[in-house]
Parts: structure tokens; C-alpha cells; sequence
């Protein structure tokens, strides 16, 4: 659904993507289990049948929210910065286009991240994160190849490793914080590539 569906019908100051917002944070608080309808309506000050004319259920607000964080992750592969050049440079990019991802859509990529596949709206979400972290394997293999990564650490753990790092940020980062996006992206490839990147030649 568009970020313009999303906005374009509901009461002043619960329209779809407000509802949305919500329910993620109650997802996040309690577990997508543990959250019935009857809770985001509390929440919400709103009836359920009001909820219930923009979502036909709990499950929609689930898939659209892991959508939210999907969406982005896999715009960063498709990116033109992240489609030409060494495969390290494209490496890079995409893990700064994952950092940004995730401190623009902290809510929804910390929900993905805690995402177990019990239905299968999850297994659906957990599915598309398979194929993205196959493509950044792919991204690493190239770059291992192409002799600017060291070849003695498997690409799949290497893909592991990296995005281990970058999905720890959701557990601590907080917007407000004192280093924006930019200078964070700036350290996780810093600590990232300089420790796997082969040394120059003297």
C-alpha cells in the first residue's frame, strides 16, 4: 500500500498511517501475539469497528508494517549507486543504504528483526529477508573475487557478521541521540570493510 493510501482516509489524527504507527509500537511492547485489536483500539481511543474500516485485520497491519521495513531494504539493492561499480563499492552502499533504512524506520525494521514465522504473513517477510541477505552474500563473493575483500571467511558468515552489527543499531540507537545517521553509517563501514578489505600493497 502507498504512503498516499496510507494517509488519505481516517479521522483527524488517526488516519491510516497514525493507526499503523500504533499497532507497531504495541507489537514491539507486546509481542504481535499478545496484541489483540481490543488493545490498539484502547490505545487508539477508538472503537474497534473504527480500526477495522481501515485494516480488515490484525494480520494486514502486520504485513503492511513489515512492508515499511522490506520495502526499504530491498530499494537499497536496486539503488543505481548500489548497481555499478566494484562490488566492494556497491558493498559499502548498500550498508550505508541499510543504516539509513533503519534510522529513518526504526519501528518497523526492529519489528522485522523480531519477526519468528509463525504465520504467514512472517514467513512471508522472513522469505523476502532471505532473498536480500543471499544478494548481499552474492555482493560479498564478488568483492572477495575481485581480490578487495579477504578470501579466508565464508561470504555467507562475512553477510551474517555485517548485518549482525547494522541490526544491533535498533536495539540502542535513538534518533535524538548525538551522532545522526550519516556519521553512524560512517562508523559501521569503518569497522566493517577496514577489518575484512585486504591491504594495499606497499
Amino acid at each position: 500500500m502507498s504512503e498516499q493510501a496510507l494517509t488519505r482516509r481516517g479521522r483527524p489524527g488517526y488516519d491510516q498511517r497514525a493507526i499503523l504507527e500504533v499497532a507497531v509500537a504495541a507489537f514491539i511492547e507486546f509481542g504481535y501475539d499478545a496484541t489483540s485489536m481490543g488493545v490498539l483500539a484502547t490505545r487508539l481511543a477508538l472503537s474497534k469497528s473504527a480500526i477495522y474500516h481501515h485494516f480488515s485485520s490484525k494480520e494486514e497491519l502486520l504485513e503492511l508494517a513489515l512492508a515499511e521495513a522490506l520495502d526499504g531494504l530491498e530499494g537499497v539493492l536496486t539503488d543505481e549507486n548500489a548497481r555499478a561499480g566494484p562490488a566492494i563499492d556497491r558493498l559499502a552502499r548498500v550498508l550505508r543504504g541499510a543504516v539509513q533504512v533503519l534510522t529513518d524506520r526504526l519501528p518497523y525494521v526492529t519489528l522485522l528483526l523480531r519477526v519468528r514465522g509463525n504465520t504467514d504473513v512472517e514467513r512471508s517477510a522472513l522469505s523476502r529477508r532471505r532473498t536480500f541477505d543471499r544478494a548481499v552474500t552474492a555482493l560479498v563473493t564478488q568483492a572477495r573475487d575481485e581480490g578487495s575483500l579477504r578470501g579466508d571467511i565464508d561470504p555467507r558468515v562475512v553477510t551474517r557478521l555485517l548485518f549482525g552489527m547494522v541490526n544491533s543499531i535498533a536495539e540502542w540507537y535513538r534518533p535524538e541521540g548525538p551522532e545522526d545517521a550519516a556519521q553512524l553509517a560512517d562508523d559501521v563501514l569503518a569497522v566493517a570493510l577496514d577489518g575484512l578489505r585486504v591491504s594495499a600493497q606497499k
